[in-house]
């Protein structure tokens, strides 16, 4: 499953360097490759230690990693919900992605211009905030005046649906973003899920710090930290200039005594991928044979068949079993054939819950 995340900030917040790091992250870690396949969208893999231990054991003909799209917003402005600058353009951009990455200036330095004049993440966030509150509540009151119609009927379901557009909608105009209204899952998905509002899409506010912040923390990072403690948000202090020095290094041990001189054991550009897969309840499984080892993206919960047909639809439809092996048996005993002597290997069906790490191999009939 392709996985997308947006990008967005004011102008000077860093986040054209942050998104510029990403696009050279393969200087950061083996099987790290960045292709760029629009002007403004890159796609990037995910690092995950256990696919490297794999291709050891395995030692196959290729390796495939799973993938990001990183998409860089540009243009989102005072004004962009009413079309100003590239508005429309990019707001329909952000719609289209998963998750968003918000990328908060959090450092102080005379010599990069605040568009307002200060260091000031609050605000900054509002402005972005504002700007994809009114969208979602063009949507929010083009709904509620449908439902309202429809509700005339009787219908208790559709009344219900009525009552939360009308929360919501105040919720909205109250400069509150959708992912902190309470509501049960049963009603997000009956009731707001279809309009694709882009202030219920899961956030990353990511801290743009100086070096002498980045494993500590600055007022304006506690500051971000306290604003967003009801989104049920990911918070991550990454410094865009270190990320833009390690991304030019050639050797991997150069970067790493860099980043161990910080303090840091991974980069920023490593715990962003990491954080947007936690954000998104998102796993991983893989498939291990002589032609290829190859990591495939869950959602965590999803069951063996719905896991299969994340390789091909054929997969889930004709779905019989899954040989599973846990990926530290697989690793202790160093391949599949000593699982099955060591009885590590264990045949699952319909109702089985993948986890994460799982190595499975799917039988089926078409």
């Amino acid at each position: 499953m392709a996985l997308q995340a947006g990008i967005v900030g004011l102008p000077n917040v860093g986040k054209s360097t942050l998104f510029n790091a990403l696009s050279n992250a393969k200087a950061q870690a083996a099987n790290f490759p960045f292709c760029t396949i629009e002007p403004n969208v890159g796609v990037i893999t995910v690092p995950d230690d256990r696919l490297i231990q794999l291709e050891k054991l395995v030692q196959p003909q290729k390796v495939v990693p799973t993938t990001v799209e990183i998409v860089d917003i540009a243009g989102l402005v005072k004004g962009a919900s009413k079309g100003e600058g590239l508005g429309n353009q990019f707001l329909g951009n952000i719609r289209n992605t998963d998750a968003i990455i918000h990328v908060l200036r959090c450092f102080e330095d005379d010599n990069v211009i605040h568009v307002d004049g200060s260091v000031n993440p609050i605000r900054d966030k509002e402005v972005i905030d504002t700007e994809l509150q009114l969208k979602d509540l063009e949507s929010v009151e083009k709904k509620l005046s449908r439902t309202e119609k429809m509700a005339k009927t009787g219908d208790r379901d559709t009344q219900r649906g009525v009552e939360l557009l009308k929360e919501l909608k105040l919720h909205l105009e109250q400069g509150k973003n959708v992912r902190s209204l309470p509501v049960t899952i049963e009603e997000r998905q009956k009731h707001i899920d279809d309009m694709f509002l882009l202030t219920a899409k899961p956030v990353i506010y990511v801290c743009n710090v100086d070096e002498k912040s980045v494993v500590t923390g600055n007022k304006h990072t506690a500051s971000v930290t306290d604003a967003v403690k009801d989104e049920h948000a990911e918070i991550l202090l990454v410094s865009a200039a270190i990320e833009s020095e390690i991304a030019v290094m050639e050797h991997y041990e150069d970067r790493k005594l860099f980043l161990e001189d910080l303090g840091l054991k991974e980069s920023g550009v490593v715990r962003l991928i990491r954080s947007t897969y936690k954000l998104l309840n998102l796993a991983t499984y893989f498939t291990a044979g002589v032609q290829e080892v190859r990591a495939w993206t869950i959602t965590k919960g999803m069951l063996a068949p719905q896991a299969a047909g994340v390789i091909h639809t054929d997969f889930e439809k004709g779905f019989i079993r899954a040989e599973v092996i846990r990926y530290d048996d697989f690793i202790q005993l160093g391949s599949e054939h000593a699982c099955k002597e060591a009885g590590k290997m264990a045949v699952q069906g319909k109702d089985y819950t993948v986890q994460d790490g799982d190595i499975m191999h799917f039988r089926f009939a078409v």
